[in-house]
């Protein structure tokens, strides 16, 4: 093995990708992601997604909140960005879900807030690795029952 070279990576020539070799067992790096309300103005303008919990402190602590919180699909799609790193590409991720225990309070200043994810390779069979990811935000859990399937390339 040359210095810096991990086997579990391999360039993938017909696609100009890296291919990761996953194995069971394997704890993948954290990823951490900072929400600010500035991204969920842009969410909510992507998504059409304009409730009042999303934007405004008074409203989210009258419906019980904690004040406003992050849209829990903008918060699953930052999973499913950090399955995708894991997996070397978006398009070898055939199967992806997660519940929703928390909510992600996003505080009114320009550093937000951050959530981070960790992964566990639960098992590998037939070319296909499911993951088990954790969610994490202000030392909470947020996400649970958050699973994936990656193709190995």
């Amino acid at each position: 093995m040359t210095a810096g070279h991990d086997p579990r990576h391999a360039t993938d020539p017909g696609r100009g990708r890296v291919a990761v070799r996953l194995e069971q067992g394997q704890v993948l790096p954290e990823q951490v992601f900072r929400v600010t309300r500035a991204d969920l103005v842009r969410y909510a303008g992507a998504s059409g997604d304009f409730n009042p919990i999303h934007w405004s402190d008074r409203f989210a602590t009258s419906v019980g909140l904690p004040g406003v919180i992050a849209h829990g699909l903008y918060t699953m799609a930052l999973a499913g960005q950090a399955v995708a790193v894991w997996a070397g590409a978006a398009d070898t991720v055939v199967d992806f879900g997660v519940r929703f225990t928390r909510p992600v309070p996003v505080p009114d200043t320009d550093e937000g807030t951050t959530v981070s994810f960790t992964a566990v390779v639960k098992s590998v069979e037939d070319g296909l690795a499911t993951l088990d990811l954790t969610a994490i935000c202000g030392g909470e859990k947020v996400l649970a029952q958050a699973r994936a399937k990656v193709k190995q390339v």
